[in-house]
């Protein structure tokens, strides 16, 4: 059963992959949940057991599920526990849960296809015809009565690549090894100016994640290049406030309204 559904690409509702989650785990007396993490061609990737115990505690191994999820590169993740009780249906707690990993997945663009509950001889999915979560259409530049959506969208998917970015960070372990320090800085200008917020020259190169001496010197040629502008505080003046050059904020507009990365 196990050499029907690895490797080749599969459905939640595919009968062969029920057959084997109910054959392999229906039965057991403790709950399990096990993830199959699928790439973009919907193939499984992997079959891993993730915990013990009960689904309430799922909470707690979110970030190793969705970590996990960007160390095999899975575009998306099928969730599977079993209810040694005989009963399929979902309890409150499964379905809460469900709906959090949905959002978390959401954010991190790896689709929680389906949360399946299986018996020895019953299974229910939880998802099945409840309302998912839609990515926005991108939108293109225009007249001025589709800027504010593109705006809002823009900043939104720069959210989104911002958490990502910081997971990733975190997946490293060594901020020297992340790199694209420029690109951070450019985004945290981004996201900033699209909340309506001043960022000084030191907010600037916290934000790049290098030494200061050196983040000075690539504010400099950010700014060299004509990509960023430098402001002095009018209400004081040792204090200097770095913004996108307008081309650029335009051109990154552009960029994040079409969901890019």
């Amino acid at each position: 059963m196990r050499s029907e559904v690895s490797g080749r690409a599969i459905a939640p509702w595919d009968p062969k992959l029920i057959q084997y989650l109910q054959t392999s785990m229906g039965a057991l007396p403790l709950e399990v949940l096990r993830v199959l993490f699928l790439d973009s061609a919907r193939r499984v990737i992997a079959d891993e057991q993730m915990q013990n115990g009960t689904i309430g505690q799922l909470t707690i191994h979110a970030r190793v599920i969705f970590r996990r999820a960007l160390e095999l590169d899975a575009a998306a993740i099928i969730l599977v526990h079993n209810h040694p009780s005989g009963d399929p249906n979902p309890s409150r707690g499964d379905i809460d849960v469900t709906e959090r990993l949905v959002a978390i997945g959401y954010a991190l663009d790896v689709d929680l296809l389906e949360h399946i509950v299986v018996t020895s001889s019953d299974h229910q999915m939880i998802l099945n015809r409840r309302a998912r979560p839609r990515r926005r259409p991108s939108e293109r530049l225009g007249d001025s009565a589709n800027q504010r959506v593109e705006a809002g969208l823009a900043l939104e998917n720069a959210h989104k690549i911002a958490r990502r970015r910081l997971l990733r960070r975190q997946l490293v372990g060594a901020d020297g090894l992340f790199g694209e320090p420029a690109w951070d800085i450019l985004v945290d200008l981004f996201i900033h100016e699209g909340q309506g917020k001043s960022v000084s020259t030191g907010s600037a190169c916290i934000a790049s994640g290098l030494p200061r001496s050196s983040a000075l010197r690539l504010l400099q040629k950010l700014c060299d290049a004509g990509l960023v502008v430098r402001e002095a505080d009018r209400d004081d003046g040792r204090r200097t406030y770095i913004r996108l050059a307008p081309d650029l904020a335009h051109r990154l507009t552009a960029y994040f309204a079409a969901g890019e990365e």
